[in-house]
């Protein structure tokens, strides 16, 4: 039976394990698949739309750089991976964006650092990791 797992991966430490601890669970499975989602936010409120969403892409074509090299590593280890970012221009918390991808790619795990980083590189914060928890449709391993 195929099995699903997301990683919600920020490029902090944290999200560094997960990555790790899904290469762990998925180690010898063939039938499991690794999801790797960066949701990426703008610092915070802004005056600027368009300069905050400016902010927004240029951040996001940053991080599918690093989801290459991500893919990279999963695949050396024969680990069926996909990538995905994500943008979050409305007012809602990432962890809900990071609970509607888990459900519509049936996703039976979730992997989240407990804390991502901080400062203009946010894009995935503690409160993020408790959200998905409660909102989870499925089990949510948080690493710390």
């Amino acid at each position: 039976m195929k099995r699903k797992i997301l990683v919600a991966y920020d490029g902090s430490a944290l999200s560094q394990e997960a990555l790790q601890e899904a290469k762990l669970q998925a180690a010898g499975v063939p039938e499991t698949e690794v999801y790797v989602l960066s949701v990426v936010t703008h610092g915070g409120p802004s005056t600027n739309v368009i300069m905050a969403r400016s902010v927004q892409s240029e951040l996001a074509d940053s991080v599918r750089l690093e989801m290459q090299e991500v893919k990279k590593e999963f695949e050396v280890d024969n680990v069926t991976v996909y990538t995905d970012v994500v943008t979050n221009h409305s007012q809602r918390n990432a962890g809900e964006k990071v609970c509607e991808y888990a459900y519509e790619h049936g996703i039976d795990l979730i992997i989240i650092g407990s804390r991502g980083l901080g400062g203009v590189k946010k894009l995935l914060l503690g409160s993020i990791s408790t959200r998905v928890v409660q909102r989870a449709h499925c089990p949510v391993l948080v690493i710390k």
